[in-house]
């Protein structure tokens, strides 16, 4: 399953999210949304876990908690 992971500080990086989710299950990939001007972060990253019950799970326990000082927002992501 993909998740959407918003309001992300800006220094946080893709390890930083990727351990944070690994806590809740195995992620198979991690991906910080770059701006590609400048390479910094625009806030927002996916994560993807293969088991549906873990990542679940981790969007329960994540969902509004505060990373460095930021209180994100974990969704399931909408495929195109």
């Amino acid at each position: 399953m993909k998740l959407l992971v918003r309001n992300l500080a800006r220094t946080t990086t893709e390890q930083e999210i990727r351990e944070l989710f690994a806590a809740h299950g195995t992620v198979t990939e991690c991906t910080l949304v770059l701006d590609k001007e400048t390479g910094t972060s625009k806030g927002f990253g996916f994560v993807e876990m293969p088991d549906p019950k873990e990542a679940k799970m981790a969007k329960a326990r994540l969902n509004d908690a505060r990373i460095a000082k930021n209180k994100i927002r974990v969704k399931f992501a909408q495929d195109s």
